[in-house]
């Protein structure tokens, strides 16, 4: 296995914001250069935005600013309601806060941060019968970059019928034993009718491969880790400016 080490990135400060009588942390990244594409960046189950820094880096480095949000790590494999509703919630608070109006959004997440990007989109996240994720929409998303998503939190039926259609790209691994390939292609599929949706599967990448550093006890299955980051990191950039 290569093993990696994370970038360093260009100007990043902590944000402290209020969410009611509660705080968060957020991690912001600018470039020297103006810019006019924001990034809103949803991490995974655990682990701060920076165990992503090839990704980072390389969305600064184009001249997006990166705003990313610092949440507790999820402790089981079926979050609750009110965990995803925190997420979201604060994704949104992020935005309100760091963000000028006019300036373009673009949702880019990993697992549960790309299932929860989906929901800000009005997609209906289900935990189950009877079980809605009570999460309020976002309009400010005007495209979205799924990392290995959780898809089978949209599953029910009409659970797509209200969401705002924008451009995504979908992005999964071969070797994924978290989020299968299945649950990507699924979502693809059901989403047919959308302007642009764009499917990519890397074959024998695994559900952290996304990640400069993956989970203690995880084994990287990419004989080449590196090469990937780069230029999956650099296909995402592509995307995120419409390129």
């Amino acid at each position: 296995m290569t093993s990696t080490k994370p970038r360093r990135i260009l100007q990043m400060e902590i944000s402290c914001l209020t969410d009611g009588s509660a705080s968060f942390n957020v991690s912001l990244y600018n470039s020297n250069n103006t810019v006019s594409t924001v990034v809103l960046f949803a991490v995974g189950a655990g682990g701060l935005p920076e165990r992503y820094a090839t990704l980072l880096h390389t969305l600064v480095a184009s001249g997006c600013m990166v705003v990313a949000p610092h949440f507790e790590r999820l402790t089981s494999a079926m979050p609750s309601e009110d965990e995803l509703a925190l997420r979201a919630r604060r994704l949104s608070l992020t935005l309100d806060a760091l963000v000028a109006p006019g300036i373009a959004v673009v949702g880019v997440g990993h697992s549960i941060g790309a299932a929860t990007l989906f929901a800000l989109l009005g997609a209906q996240m289900w935990l189950g019968p009877g079980k809605h994720v009570g999460i309020t929409p976002d309009s400010r998303l005007t495209r979205l970059v799924m990392l290995a998503a959780p898809t089978r939190f949209f599953q029910a039926p009409c659970a797509l019928d209200v969401a705002t259609p924008v451009p995504i790209l979908a992005w999964v691994g071969s070797v994924d034993n978290i989020t299968p390939v299945s649950q990507t292609v699924w979502l693809v599929d059901a989403l047919s009718g959308w302007p642009s949706v764009e499917l990519c599967i890397t074959d024998g990448a695994g559900h952290f491969s996304f990640m400069d550093l993956i989970p203690p006890h995880s084994k990287e299955p990419l004989p080449d880790k590196q090469a990937f980051l780069e230029d999956y990191s650099q296909h995402v950039c592509k995307f995120v400016l419409g390129c």
